[in-house]
């Protein structure tokens, strides 16, 4: 059939493939890394490979603290990352290290060992639901530099350090149940508590301190290859301590905005909802 002669043949346009660089999967890829070494931790725990178990969940503080930082280097924060981390965040640093003191000492206690196991990782989900339901929440300035309570790596961390001392030390009195089971629960109300603490990610160094820190890093990190559980005892130590003074420097940079919001007005005396959003990852 013959078509007439003004019409012209147009060229049929070829739709596009959509689809999501590898480069914005990054984030998403350490995340569930994250999630497969606190899997393992739990796997290691039941067959009594109690340092691998232990090493399974450093790790995954590793890699949960590589993806936020990654996904903003690489601008592909997104809030299917957010809730994926924080559901890694809880098998890793809720129930792994729940499931690891409780299959290391608390199961002597049975039903009442497995409910303070249970609280831990309860607290540690709440921590995080919490965490999360600040994202549009106005905060004034000086509180982005602080966390509400322990956050959810810190508080794994010192779940585990009767473990560090029972093997430096000797199981001994580090593998007494119920001390283990009084731990367990105190550092679980530390994560729900309203404490803040110290966050690391608006944190800017002076110059005259940049030396000094990283050879104190550089310090830190060869006691870890060479004595590992003695350092991460300290480093525990270290972070409990600092919560005094964490507390006294929050309550003066909030006496001081107070004092200081009639004269400026609080129209600057919050959080942009974007900046909010783009650190919810990397920092529970």
């Amino acid at each position: 059939m013959l078509r007439p002669p003004h019409v012209r043949f147009r060229p049929r346009r070829v739709q596009r493939l959509s689809g999501l660089s590898l480069n914005r999967m990054i984030p998403n890829i350490l995340t569930l890394l994250a999630l497969c070494a606190g899997m393992t931790a739990m796997r290691f725990a039941i067959n009594g490979k109690f340092e691998s178990a232990v090493i399974a969940i450093i790790v995954a503080a590793v890699f949960d603290g590589l993806d936020g930082r990654v996904a903003r280097l690489l601008k592909s924060a997104s809030p299917f990352g957010a809730q994926l981390d924080s559901l890694s965040d809880f098998v890793c640093f809720g129930v792994a290290p729940a499931v690891l003191v409780y299959v290391w000492t608390m199961s002597q206690f049975a039903s009442f060992g497995w409910a303070v196991a249970v609280f831990f990782a309860i607290c540690c989900g709440l921590r995080l639901a919490r965490f999360n339901t600040q994202l549009g929440a106005e905060l004034p300035p000086y509180a982005h530099y602080f966390f509400t309570g322990v956050p959810a790596p810190g508080g794994a961390g010192l779940a585990m350090m009767p473990l560090f001392a029972g093997f430096e030390f000797g199981d001994g009195v580090a593998r007494q149940p119920l001390l283990n089971a009084v731990w367990l629960a105190a550092v679980a109300a530390l994560m729900v508590s309203r404490i803040p603490t110290f966050s690391m990610k608006r944190f800017r160094v002076p110059h005259h301190y940049v030396v000094p820190i990283m050879l104190g890093i550089a310090l830190t990190a060869a006691f870890l290859t060479t004595a590992p559980w003695p350092t991460l005892i300290v480093v525990g130590l270290v972070y409990l301590g600092s919560i005094p003074f964490t507390i006294r420097a929050y309550n003066r940079l909030r006496r001081a905005a107070e004092a200081s919001r009639g004269s400026e007005g609080s129209a600057s005396a919050v959080i942009p909802l974007a900046e909010q959003h783009e650190s919810l990852r990397g920092g529970r």
